[in-house]
């Protein structure tokens, strides 16, 4: 089966939820169409000629990257710039181009846990907190008879977590009355006459971003040509979100071994290490991207080494200062293993759901050559 653009984007966003996008971010689609059947995709970190050229050699009309193509507003289209004239290619060849930024790395299963998981760390935690889950407990009125297929249903579309369990619900037997109205198409009784069912009342809790796929779950399991239901705001706190994950190593090693393994599992050449060399290092802070802002928050937090990117002179100096490593191996270097992490998904995604669609990935970045 080839997908509609729109089914692919819905799996990303059950991966990377769109709402924890920064206000000033801009993921999403990009340029296309949600209704373009996908023929192939290509995902890499930016969309540039390099990856245009891969999409076409290949035949994929689908690019997913993490850095948006559109940050801000188009006020025109220039044929003579480098934007204008990859905007006209992507639009002569009809390729549709979806990022996943921010809201990638702040997600749960995002991009600093991916890395996190792939440096073999243990214990992982947020690093600090830039958000909390909203949550809304979803009560709905169910005939004994449908009892378990809305439960399943609600379960299975992303209801019904608390900490590390899930499935979780709780119900109450009770009787409801209704009269069925004329034009009406009840599932039980007959129109004019009160009827008095054996229902249970289920309650489950929801986070925000699951709160619509839930619903519509549950309105499709459900019998009732209505159904009867409450969404209660809670002031409880879901996850928390952060752009980066602290851990422990699996064992005591110094600086100069770890930024040896960082490498290797980045598969790069070269990072830069700014702090004690003779350190033995345990606990390790990880924040993809540009973590400056983070290096208090790493120390507080109990880090010895913070591995993040685009570190200025005076922000290594006050790492330094309260006793933090930083190792910076680059920010394509950290974030090109979001190229793995989107393409594992949707091969998994594309497995689970009889996608006949090829997935490719480029790992295309800037090339700095020492001179």
């Amino acid at each position: 089966m080839k997908p509609k653009a729109d089914m692919v984007f819905n799996k990303l966003e059950e991966l990377a939820p769109p709402n924890l996008a920064d206000s000033w971010d801009n993921s999403g689609l990009q340029i296309g169409s949600r209704a373009s059947t996908v023929q192939g995709i290509l995902v890499t970190l930016d969309v540039d000629e390099p990856a245009v050229d891969r999409a076409l050699e290949v035949g994929a009309n689908l690019i997913v990257s993490h850095h948006p193509l559109l940050f801000q507003g188009v006020k025109k289209i220039d044929y003579e710039t480098v934007p204008g004239r990859l905007l006209r290619r992507l639009i002569s060849h009809d390729l549709t181009v979806y990022s996943t930024h921010t809201n990638l790395d702040l997600a749960p299963q995002g991009l600093s846990e991916f890395l996190a998981l792939r440096m073999g760390l243990s214990d992982i935690r947020p690093l600090g907190a830039v958000k909390s889950q909203h949550l809304t407990k979803l009560v709905v009125f169910v005939p004994e008879s449908h009892l378990e297929k809305v439960r399943q249903a609600i379960n299975d579309s992303g209801a019904g977590f608390i900490g590390n369990y899930r499935d979780c619900s709780f119900r109450t037997p009770g009787i409801g009355t209704f009269r069925p109205l004329q034009g009406s198409q009840p599932f039980l009784g007959s129109t004019g006459i009160l009827e008095e069912v054996a229902e249970f009342r289920l309650e489950v809790i929801v986070p925000e971003e699951s709160l619509g796929r839930v619903i519509r779950a549950m309105i499709e399991a459900h019998p009732y040509e209505e159904v009867a239901y409450d969404l209660i705001p809670l002031n409880n706190r879901g996850l928390s979100y952060s752009y980066g994950r602290r851990g422990e190593l699996p064992r005591e090693m110094a600086v100069e071994e770890l930024a040896e393994d960082v490498k290797v599992i980045l598969g790069i050449d070269h990072v830069a290490v700014c702090g004690s060399t003779g350190a033995r290092i345990k606990q390790v802070g990880l924040v993809p991207g540009s973590g400056a802002s983070m290096i208090k928050l790493a120390k507080q937090e109990g880090c010895q080494v913070l591995i993040t990117s685009d570190i200025k002179y005076h922000e290594a100096r006050e790492a330094v200062d309260c006793g933090l490593t930083i190792i910076d191996p680059g920010h394509d270097g950290l974030e090109l293993a979001v190229v793995d992490l989107l393409s594992s998904h949707l091969k998994e995604v594309g497995h689970n759901e009889g996608w006949d669609v090829p997935i490719y990935g480029l790992k295309g970045k800037l090339v700095w050559r020492k001179i």
